[in-house]
């Protein structure tokens, strides 16, 4: 009797012991790499690190994260999601306690590594585990707003924290907050969640050389960006990856079209309802990149504003995707989640698209594209993430979550490598220097337009594909 109530609450309050447990692994997420950011010139002092070490002290952790989560996905769905996300959640306090004892910048990026490893066993879990405590789709939309929110508030918190605390402590402080936090997540998921039901899990054989092509095929896709910023688009370096990363994408299809047992099935990704929520997912991470890449270009460099008031100008963004928790349900409610998945990136890709047509022409057609790309990306980060779990098996629903954060943060970094070779392309001389010519200035705002056009034209197409699908979906429950 006790375990159906756990696995089957009526409400969010029946379920707060498992809620505060799942909260805490997105706060981790969330609050990690914004809390640390602010800290990287005291880190590359304290450690006499290079630019490109410190650039590796967060890239370690991004690229680490996105290439595995796929594989401990699948593992999770097969050993058990509870036991996957309380192993990861040991990993994390344990690499978290290490920084502790950090004294070159060779150390601290095997640590973020580790955290990266640690993370890729958590979050995917996190929201597999909170669609599955609920039979419900209201609740199920409820219980991921909620805990979303709590990693927002950690993500809008974490700079202005970090500052404080470098006030008056190490940097170290900042990384060794996540132990108590993977305490109360273990505690959480330990007592509110019951163990996995052997009957809920599948025992294919793991496709281990699917496993090893899918993540040097997301590593790939994630590095290649960074190396068009750094290198620049003369360099082999980031063609070469890029091409790489092609190759191994169309290894890794031929793999698990042919394969017995493949890591991730193609049928169940072409699912309609599974398709078009990873389309919805990859359009709006793209926009959001987009726009908070070309925005910070645009206040800091064209514009002259100091970080401070750059970081004040992305105030209407935080205060949207903070406060606009409330309104998901209501809206889902109303309109459905289906036409909540596809209005909702309609939202993100309109803003980035009033970026790119007005943003130059002041603040407010700024402030404006940012209220459109927050309030779209708070409801299809929540209704288009459900709906690809609604669409697999219920043995499937771990890798489906991971599936859906690796569509948005390969979109994400597809989207710099475009807008960043665009304006590089476009751009002469040093984007960097302190004092550009009107001619410069007339050349980024091109490459700034130009940009954030082909982005857009991209993420509406997905946006389009995405609609088409769920429509199919929709017929297909009505027939």
């Amino acid at each position: 009797m006790t375990t159906t109530l756990v696995r089957t609450p009526r409400s969010l309050r029946d379920s707060w012991v498992a809620l505060t447990g799942l909260s805490a692994v997105f706060l981790f997420e969330m609050l990690d790499n914004s809390i640390l950011n602010v800290a990287l010139p005291t880190i590359g002092r304290d450690l006499h690190a290079s630019t490109t070490a410190l650039q590796w002290v967060t890239g370690a952790y991004a690229v680490v994260f996105g290439g595995l989560m796929l594989t401990f996905g699948a593992l999770a769905d097969r050993f058990g999601r509870r036991r996957m996300m309380i192993v990861g959640l040991v990993l994390l306090g344990l690499s978290s306690l290490a920084t502790a004892f950090v004294t070159t910048a060779g150390q601290l990026i095997a640590v973020r590594a580790a955290m990266g490893v640690a993370a890729a066993m958590t979050t995917p879990g996190s929201m597999a585990l909170a669609f599955r405590l609920f039979d419900d789709d209201s609740l199920r939309v409820r219980a991921t707003t909620l805990i979303s929110t709590v990693g927002l508030v950690g993500l809008a918190v974490g700079p202005t924290t970090g500052g404080f605390v470098l006030a008056f402590a190490p940097w170290q402080v900042l990384l060794l907050v996540n132990v108590p936090i993977a305490a109360l997540a273990i505690a959480g998921i330990r007592f509110g969640i019951a163990a996995d039901d052997p009957a809920d899990l599948h025992r294919d054989p793991i496709d281990g050389a699917g496993a090893v092509i899918g993540t040097a095929t997301i590593v790939l896709a994630l590095v290649a960006p960074t190396l068009f910023v750094e290198e620049g688009t003369g360099s082999w370096l980031p063609w070469t990856f890029t091409a790489a990363a092609i190759l191994a994408a169309a290894l890794f299809v031929l793999r698990e079209r042919s394969a017995k047992h493949p890591l991730l099935d193609l049928a169940l990704v072409a699912r309609p309802l599974v398709s078009s929520g990873l389309a919805f997912k990859a359009a709006a991470g793209m926009a959001t990149a987009a726009l908070g890449y070309l925005v910070t270009l645009q206040l800091q460099l064209d514009w002259g504003w100091s970080p401070t008031l750059a970081a004040v100008g992305l105030l209407p963004q935080v205060v949207v995707l903070v406060a606009g928790g409330a309104l998901i349900n209501p809206f889902v409610q109303r309109v459905g989640l289906d036409r909540a998945a596809w209005l909702s990136t309609s939202s993100v890709v309109a803003g980035l698209a009033v970026y790119a047509l007005l943003g130059r022409y002041g603040y407010p057609f700024v402030a404006l594209a940012l209220v459109l790309v927050a309030a779209g990306i708070r409801v299809v980060g929540v209704v288009a993430g459900v709906n690809v779990l609604r669409g697999l098996p219920p043995n499937r629903t771990t890798i489906g979550a991971a599936l859906t954060d690796t569509a948005t943060e390969v979109t994400s970094g597809a989207a710099i490598a475009i807008a960043g070779t665009i304006v590089a392309a476009l751009f002469t001389g040093a984007i960097a220097a302190p004092h550009w010519t009107a001619h410069q200035t007339t050349e980024f705002r091109a490459a700034v337009t130009i940009a954030g056009l082909t982005l857009t034209a991209i993420a509406a197409a997905l946006v389009a594909w995405g609609f088409l699908r769920a429509r199919g979906a929709t017929r297909a429950e009505h027939a």
